[in-house]
């Protein structure tokens, strides 16, 4: 049977399609520790307020040392894209947030970002700004930096309250707000969310995913894996006690310790539930666990392992009322450390 010369050409090129693929098959998905880490900034040389501040001198020395070449500056939504698609990350992903809105973002970070050509996220509660609080930005600086390609803004709440303190009407009421403030001063409302002090249980959690926002925040330290859940993403914060370059070096280069089956799933807890019970199965990947290490507020913990690679972490002791972190480390490779946080919050009484 004689075949027209477009029906030779399609049969020709199917067959060089199929030698392709045999020769260059589809690219496996990346590894489970292939991530990146967040920093988190509040303020920038204000000097009078240290637990949330960075001091110039700390934040010049570390935007020269994310320019020196190894790292690899991304806007928290492609970092947040390549996740959700599968495609690996590269090495050394650091990727920049603020939280608040201080004046000080706008008259000193972002100058400096922006001189660096470092893309960032800027995590807005909405009221100071609508009551002009000083030391707050404007809407006019907020619409300024939102006309920037390098920055995304992100929402926060109206208030900044303890969301996990307050009723769920109210908790609704605070996002629902805030998005309708971001579409009148600027037209859309924003797609990612910091949970204010890192503080979030199940219910509010699934009401961030019900409003319509792809990713949200914490607090907790440590790099993010791709077994991570994207709404309880962690963060490096940085303040004056913690904005030495040695540090700064050591978490810019952390790597994830991507573990699943976490436990207790939700981080606030009750009477019946503190101490609480934290384990994790880490991702048999990562290989030899004998160097993990656990902390309770810098404070080391003693672990257990279960079945497999199952790690109990004993924690004998009631946490207090408030924020209380657990951090578990295990060393790399090339000197990098891996790096695994929990932040866990006890109401008042």
């Amino acid at each position: 049977m004689n075949m027209s010369r477009p029906a030779v050409f399609r049969v020709w090129a199917a067959l060089i399609l199929m030698l392709l693929f045999q020769q260059f098959p589809a690219s496996a998905a990346p590894p489970a520790d292939n991530g990146a880490v967040v920093l988190l900034y509040h303020r920038f040389g204000e000097d009078s307020l240290p637990s949330t501040n960075v001091r110039l001198e700390q934040f010049e020395a570390q935007l020269a040392e994310l320019a020196a070449g190894q790292y690899q500056v991304m806007a928290l939504p492609d970092i947040l894209a390549a996740l959700a698609e599968d495609r690996p990350l590269p090495e050394r992903t650091v990727g920049i947030s603020i939280d608040d809105a201080f004046l000080s973002v706008y008259e000193e970070a972002w100058p400096r970002l922006r001189a660096a050509g470092f893309p960032f996220t800027l995590f807005v509660a909405t009221e100071p700004l609508d009551r002009r609080l000083p030391n707050y930005m404007s809407w006019d600086q907020l619409r300024e930096m939102q006309a920037d390609d390098l920055v995304t803004l992100g929402g926060h709440s109206v208030t900044h309250g303890h969301m996990v303190e307050q009723q769920t009407i109210q908790n609704i009421q605070e996002i629902e707000s805030a998005n309708l403030r971001f579409r009148d001063e600027l037209g859309r409302q924003p797609a990612l969310f910091a949970y204010p002090f890192g503080e979030y249980d199940l219910t509010l959690r699934e009401l961030v995913v019900a409003s319509g926002f792809s990713a949200a925040f914490g607090q907790q330290s440590g790099a993010i894996a791709r077994t991570s859940d994207r709404f309880a993403l962690p963060r490096f914060p940085i303040n004056e006690a913690y904005g030495g370059l040695e540090r700064f070096r050591l978490i810019a280069n952390a790597l994830p310790l991507p573990v699943e089956q976490m436990v207790p799933a939700d981080p606030v807890l009750g009477l019946e539930d503190n101490p609480p019970a934290f384990g994790f199965t880490v991702l048999s990947e990562i290989g030899n666990l004998d160097r993990l290490a656990c902390y309770y507020q810098g404070d080391p913990l003693v672990w257990n392992r279960l079945v497999g690679r199952r790690i109990e972490v004993q924690v004998t002791h009631a946490l207090p009322p408030g924020r209380s972190r657990i951090n578990c480390t295990l060393p790399g490779p090339n000197g990098r450390w891996r790096w695994l946080g929990r932040q866990f919050y006890v109401p008042e009484d």
